[in-house]
């Protein structure tokens, strides 16, 4: 029988390429986005389109109902919605803050307790959760984005704890740095103007995280091992996917004494660049 997948944030980037990947696997894919007008499914994919925005409880109560008429069981749930909002921490404002963690985490845990009590019901499932090699360390003016996939760290280890004898597994993609970015969920901060007295820091630091961005991985490579690991007997609970610099990141992060960290950090973001 053909296996189900929900995929959110479905229509660009990383949550694109990993519905297309499970098509292409022979699932049945039902993807989910804002920009998803009503319209009948692609047969040469088997992917079908909803409008869902994370962020409103209607639309998530309404995306499941007609996944549901689509198929009845959700085998997977891929949970890829997110925006990114650069700005420095005194410079981001709490609505800003408020609407990072509110598409990244909080709509995350909307869409999950909808396939939650069918995965229980059939005492199997998969639930994949997107974090970010941002989940595991800071990176300068990128706080909202930072605290949204730290919280989808603790989640997804309380997560796994909790659903383990429903014959649930639970799966942290966390990707480092990608092509294919889509720029309407890349904003910056609307008080991070030019008389910032970040601007040259801030500036300095968009330019990288641009340049990484534009020679990062694949996205459609990204995809197929999520699919990949989705399809193992026993899925691995974080699937990393970055670069041998960001893999070792993450290694000096957690070894090095703090102060370090910050300096190699600071140094490749130019975050210490004073404004002239």
């Amino acid at each position: 029988m053909k296996k189900t997948v929900w995929v959110t944030g479905a229509s660009s980037g990383l949550g694109m390429a990993t519905a297309k990947a499970f098509a292409a696997a022979g699932w049945r894919v039902i993807g989910g986005a804002r920009s998803f007008a009503d319209a009948a499914p692609e047969a040469t994919e088997d992917l079908y389109r909803l409008p869902l925005d994370v962020t409103s409880p209607e639309s998530c109560e309404s995306f499941a109902k007609k996944a549901l008429e689509i198929s009845p069981r959700v085998d997977a749930i891929v949970c890829a919605a997110a925006v990114l909002v650069l700005g420095s921490c005194e410079n981001t404002s709490c609505e800003e803050y408020s609407r990072v963690l509110e598409t990244n985490f909080v709509g995350t845990v909307r869409m999950v307790q909808h396939a939650l009590p069918l995965m229980r019901q059939q005492m199997s499932g998969r639930i994949i959760l997107f974090s970010s090699i941002n989940g595991l360390l800071g990176i300068p003016f990128q706080s909202a984005y930072t605290a949204s996939k730290h919280a989808m760290e603790g989640y997804a280890e309380c997560l796994a704890m909790e659903t383990r004898r429903f014959g649930v597994q639970v799966c942290l993609v966390e990707p480092g740095d990608h092509r294919g970015g889509s720029n309407h969920t890349r904003l910056h901060a609307a008080q991070e103007g030019t008389d910032s007295a970040y601007q040259a820091a801030y500036e300095s630091a968009c330019t990288v995280i641009h340049r990484d961005e534009s020679g990062g991985l694949s996205p459609e490579a990204l995809g197929q091992k999520v699919v990949r690991n989705a399809q193992r007997k026993h899925m691995r609970f974080r699937l990393r996917v970055a670069k041998f610099d960001q893999h070792l990141a993450v290694w000096l992060h957690r070894y090095l004494p703090n102060w370090v960290n910050s300096l190699i950090l600071r140094n490749y973001y130019g975050a210490d660049k004073a404004n002239h």
